[in-house]
């Protein structure tokens, strides 16, 4: 008897019993909700992808913070010395949440060089943006300013040496 093809769902058909896509078969549990919830993660090789979801996941939640709470970016830049407005609380938090999408995208799909270089770019984008705020003086080299300055300079340049790597 032929073997029959794999069905829409892409399992295995067995040749006794051909099993309907839509009754899902009877498997052990061998996988625990660790397992389940790793599954989510990017897939590719590495620690990068991880790297880039992670730092997704944070800057999306930074993004609601910056949107809710309007002293938070004064927080990040002077330390509550200089409040923000509700505006620039708002516009930091697109800012943030459009880098995080990309970021997100760029996790994902790490062997595309097109969302590879845009990952890249808004590392490169928020550095210059910090390393700004330093010299306009509406920042200083302490507090919760110095997490987005490392993770932005650390992250672009892990991406730039892994990008041959990632890209080959």
């Amino acid at each position: 008897m032929p073997r029959l093809p794999p069905n829409i769902l892409g399992l295995s058909r067995s040749e006794k019993q051909p099993q309907s896509p839509f009754k899902p078969k009877k498997q052990q549990h061998t996988h625990s909700k660790m397992d389940q919830y790793l599954a989510y993660l990017p897939q590719s090789e590495g620690f990068l992808p991880k790297w880039l979801f992670f730092v997704s996941v944070v800057s999306a939640l930074n993004s609601l913070q910056a949107y809710t709470a309007p002293e938070y970016t004064s927080l990040l830049y002077s330390n509550g010395k200089v409040p923000a407005t509700p505006l620039s609380g708002r516009i930091f938090g697109t800012w943030t949440f459009l880098s995080a999408v990309i970021r997100m995208t760029a996790a994902y799909n790490i062997t595309n060089s097109v969302a590879y270089d845009l990952g890249m770019w808004t590392y490169g984008i928020a550095l210059s943006h910090f390393i700004g705020e330093l010299v306009f003086g509406n920042a200083s080299l302490k507090g919760r300013f110095l997490n987005p300055l490392i993770v932005a300079s650390g992250s672009l340049a892990w991406m730039f040496t892994q990008r041959e790597a990632y890209l080959s």
